[in-house]
């Protein structure tokens, strides 16, 4: 089963990431995380490999995350309001987020992804 991952065309880090996936010659599938959110079973599989920390599942530097003012309200909603957010923006999802059966991964950090790759 090939890797997916969700990115956005116009991310800088997304594209590093994609660069560096091509490099190693990994197979993966690639979706349009505005257009096609993480589902939020993909999401809760996601939070076991954050160590359930689900602010970091978020793209906290982001203009809707800015705009919707999640800085100060995301504290007060539930596990659930937050996964219905995810997935109903993928704007809010901090990319590239990479699932696979195994292991999963937001953002791009090369040494971290040198531990899997």
């Amino acid at each position: 089963m090939p890797l997916k991952i969700y990115s956005y065309a116009n991310c800088g880090t997304c594209r590093k990431a994609l660069k560096y996936l091509n490099t190693k010659g990994v197979d993966y599938k690639l979706l349009a995380i505005r257009e096609t959110p993480p589902s939020k079973t993909e999401l809760k599989k996601m939070l076991k490999f954050v160590s359930g920390d689900i602010k970091k599942l978020f793209n906290t530097s982001g203009k809707d995350y800015k705009s919707m003012n999640l800085k100060e309200t995301l504290a007060d909603m539930s596990e659930e309001e937050k996964l219905e957010l995810l997935t109903s923006n993928g704007n809010l999802v901090k990319r590239p987020f990479v699932l696979e059966k195994d292991f999963g991964m937001v953002g791009f950090k090369e040494a971290e992804w040198d531990k899997i790759f």
